[in-house]
């Protein structure tokens, strides 16, 4: 009886090995690519997965410009200037404060420059110092990251926080009606806007009388200038 012959296979199991040899040094040559890819080469990456991403932005989403750093830092100068002018011609300088630190610009406003008492419906003649504000952040508005407003209350009554419903509510829809008519003034993308409403917790003062009181009811605006050196494909 004749024994049957077993095929050997050789040619196929040669061809198959062969394609995974060639994948693997594909692979390879492909994370080594990556691992040394510069911030150009990302964005080409990005683009080839999404077309419709062109735009160069930074990690924080927004899209970057041209400008250098020592322009921003110039804008960034001339928006306190600006503002510190205004208030100071409208004799505003007890109702608005205005500071500045290291890429940023800090305004604080008393809550009676845009609100009465216990509203967040915002006053006309607060309008109109939002109309001011508003114009200067927009001269300068390509070297502004981020524009992020503050609503704070005061504490009622000394020894009892106030009811947290209505305190962080009335807060938060102060900084939310603020930042409303900053975003309908189209100076700065949507996305660069932020409000956050801490409630009675912040406070700048005693709340024992009604000038400590005073003091801590207020909105505040802080303007945060572009970092152009913190862009993807930075060394470390």
């Amino acid at each position: 009886m004749r024994k049957k012959r077993s095929g050997s296979g050789g040619a196929n199991w040669m061809d198959t090995y062969g394609d995974m040899v060639t994948l693997l040094l594909c692979f390879f040559v492909m994370l080594y690519s990556m691992s040394t890819m510069d911030k150009e080469k990302w964005i080409a990456l990005v683009e080839s997965f999404n077309p419709d991403a062109v735009t160069e932005q930074n990690p924080g989403g927004h899209e970057v410009s041209n400008l250098t750093q020592e322009q921003v830092d110039a804008d960034i100068e001339a928006l306190y200037q600006a503002m510190k002018d205004y208030v100071e011609q409208e004799n505003l300088t007890t109702q608005v404060s205005i500071t500045k630190g290291s890429g940023y610009v800090f305004v604080s406003f008393d809550n009676t420059v845009f609100f009465d008492g216990d509203s967040y419906i915002l006053r006309d003649d607060g309008k109109v110092i939002l109309d001011q504000v508003a114009n200067s952040i927009a001269q300068v508005s390509e070297s502004v990251d981020e524009i992020r407003v503050l609503g704070h209350t005061a504490q009622e009554v000394p020894d009892a926080p106030n009811n947290p419903t209505i305190d962080r509510f009335l807060a938060t829809n102060r900084a939310a009606v603020v930042t409303v008519y900053l975003q309908e003034k189209n100076i700065v993308d949507p996305s660069r806007l932020v409000s956050v409403g801490y409630g009675q917790w912040r406070p700048v003062s005693e709340n024992n009388d009604a000038e400590g009181r005073a003091k801590n009811r207020r909105v505040e605006l802080l303007v945060t200038g572009l970092d152009v050196n913190s862009g993807i494909g930075d060394d470390v």
